[in-house]
């Protein structure tokens, strides 16, 4: 498995993993845009879930990366660290015990076992993060501090698609990560995508004026 950057990219566009609003809508950030980053229709579909697992392993191998557990952000990278998780523990020497199947509560629960408060299955050994969409932050920041919480070692944050955002604080997502001892990665990014679906000059000038406000830098278009 060889990972492409633009193969990768080819398919977020080719499945409308990003695009444009109408009128622009409110994000969980609070911030108001006129273009967005979703991967629910990816996250829905069993065939191309498994494609961007695939994606994802080639990603890892690329960057070298040793993991022994991957863990998604609940809930929105819930399914894709799950099978990312068996997938990628399929192909190893695979035996009873050697490979937890973890996964993150939306809620804390707040009676039983101490350690499943936050999880169903407890992550351990050398943890991935996986997150779908970064904005600021603040989801992934969550996850990380819950599994620092347990003692654990995280080896690195991979996002599918970083928004290239600044955070209210003026730090990068990738900042904020690293003030944690961890390693952000993003396996696509928005100042990269956005040029390549040509918008026209209306929906242009809507999102320059958004990165010279938001962004890690200006955008391109």
């Amino acid at each position: 498995m060889v990972w492409k950057q633009e193969e990768f990219n080819d398919f977020i566009l080719k499945n409308g993993v990003i695009g444009f609003f109408k009128k622009p809508l409110r994000l969980k950030s609070g911030r108001l845009s006129n273009w967005y980053v979703n991967w629910r229709n990816i996250a829905e579909d069993v065939y191309l879930i498994d494609e961007l697992v695939d994606f994802i392993l080639k990603f890892v191998e690329k960057k070298k990366l040793k993991p022994d557990c991957f863990y998604g952000v609940p809930e929105g990278a819930t399914k894709m660290g799950i099978l990312t998780q068996y997938k990628w523990a399929k192909n190893q020497k695979i035996r009873k015990g050697k490979y937890i199947l973890s996964m993150g509560r939306a809620k804390p629960k707040d009676h039983g076992d101490p350690k499943d408060k936050y999880f169903l299955g407890v992550p351990e050994g050398r943890i991935i993060i996986l997150e779908d969409v970064t904005t600021t932050g603040g989801s992934i920041l969550s996850s990380i501090d819950k599994i620092l919480e347990i003692n654990a070692e995280i080896v690195a944050a991979i996002g599918l698609t970083n928004r290239n955002e600044l955070r209210s604080d003026q730090k990068s997502v990738k900042d904020a990560i690293a003030e944690k001892g961890v390693k952000y990665y993003a396996m696509s990014n928005a100042l990269e995508l956005l040029p390549k679906l040509n918008p026209p000059e209306d929906i242009a000038v809507e999102i320059r004026e958004y990165f010279t406000k938001y962004g890690i830098k200006r955008i391109n278009l």
